[in-house]
């Protein structure tokens, strides 16, 4: 069976991302100087897709005034989730636009071109639905998959236990009957899962379809997952700046000193500016206009658009938004450390800090380990930086 449809999955917020999504949707958010939702873009074009779907939502403008009408000669077309009611609900937005089956695919999540393909060959006129899984430990943690052969028997929505291994990785084709099944189904607080109703034709007796995938498969949960996932696209080099030395990608327009270090795996986007003396690498990505003075260590580390580190400044670990700044001579140690984000606190993980949009850290300071720094938000020179920083805070020695 051949698909030509794909309908994206793009209006969330991702409120366990913040505060680098105070102002944009979690698709935009860079992946080795790329927004996320680029790749699932690729992967869908390169699969054979023509005619693509977009159901927008939460700060919806950041995709269409990056992406305008069209992608690659592909015209796309733009659902608007008004209220954010559940990927069911979204995927509701776009009924109207769609003839026969169609894909559905996150457009948070990094995917293969070889998992989208895998689907689209499984999928028969039998199936209601077919979805790629992938052997994953963490799907007790996500959405598991039970499969007897080639049939998907049930979908648990983080079972948080078990022995669990098999992941739903949220790619799906789907036959024009289930847009009937789904909106029928019951909503759990509010909201209208699509796996509820997937769920759903199984209890049922329809035929849910499961293909084994070994792609990548990118969960961004969490802002040091940022750093995971630039690391991993920059291994494999799915950039776009080419190739300079091994590993090491350098967009044309951008100015290197030549008594600056750059270690592979990295990438320095457009219009960058490296100083004499700055050491920039392994697993850094650096994105387009960023300065970084002389002597400045960046290591392990997701720098956005506009981005300035000072002079014989250190930031490891750490993900910056756009225009952030961070001083001469200021200290970002990396992790592991205790995060808190909301409620909860996660241990050991490898974050050194987060510096939303415009936020700026001051000459000399250091921030320690796991903390987030809110959009606008201004630390002092010399602060030493011991808790997390809210939006337009002003924190002075």
């Amino acid at each position: 069976m051949s698909i030509d449809s794909a309908v994206v999955l793009a209006a969330g917020e991702g409120q366990r991302l913040r505060p680098l999504t105070k102002y944009r949707p979690k698709p935009m958010l860079p992946a080795a100087n790329r927004p996320i939702l680029e790749y699932v873009f690729d992967a869908l074009i390169d699969a054979g897709v023509d005619d693509l779907h977009v159901v927008v939502g939460y700060e919806g403008d950041r995709v269409q005034n990056h992406f305008g009408p069209t992608y690659r000669n592909r015209t796309i077309k733009y659902h608007t989730q008004q209220k954010q009611l559940g990927s069911g609900h979204a995927l509701l937005q776009a009924r109207d636009a769609l003839n026969g089956d169609f894909l559905v695919v996150n457009g948070d999540e990094v995917v293969d071109t070889e998992t989208i393909e895998a689907v689209v060959d499984a999928h028969s006129a039998e199936d209601i639905c077919t979805l790629a899984v992938v052997e994953s430990a963490e799907a007790p943690m996500y959405g598991a998959v039970t499969l007897d052969e080639s049939t998907v028997t049930e979908l648990i929505e983080k079972p948080g236990t078990g022995s669990y291994r098999l992941l739903n990785t949220g790619v799906y084709a789907l036959g024009p009957s289930f847009f009937s099944t789904v909106e029928n189904v019951e909503r759990t607080d509010g909201e209208l899962a699509l796996t509820d109703g997937i769920a759903d034709v199984i209890d049922r007796g329809g035929h849910v379809r499961g293909v084994m995938a070994d792609g990548l498969h990118s969960e961004v949960t969490y802002p040091w997952d940022l750093t995971a996932l630039a690391s991993t696209l920059l291994a494999d080099g799915r950039v776009d700046e080419p190739e300079a030395a091994p590993g090491v990608y350098v967009a044309d327009s951008a100015s290197i000193a030549e008594t600056a270090d750059l270690y592979g795996p990295v990438v320095i986007g457009s219009d960058t500016v490296i100083e004499p003396g700055a050491v920039v690498g392994p697993d850094a990505a650096i994105g387009p206009n960023t300065t970084i003075e002389a002597g400045a260590v960046v290591r392990r580390s997701v720098l956005d658009t506009d981005t300035r580190v000072g002079a014989n400044a250190t930031l490891v670990d750490s993900i910056t938004g756009q225009g952030a700044e961070i001083g001469a001579g200021s200290t970002a140690p990396g992790g592991p450390a205790d995060v808190r984000v909301g409620d909860r606190v996660h241990e050991n993980e490898r974050l050194g800090c987060v510096l939303a949009d415009r936020a700026r850290l001051g000459g000399g300071a250091t921030v320690s380990p796991g903390l987030l720094v809110g959009p606008g938000a201004d630390i002092g020179a010399g602060v030493t930086l011991r808790r997390n920083v809210g939006e337009d805070t002003e924190v002075q020695g």
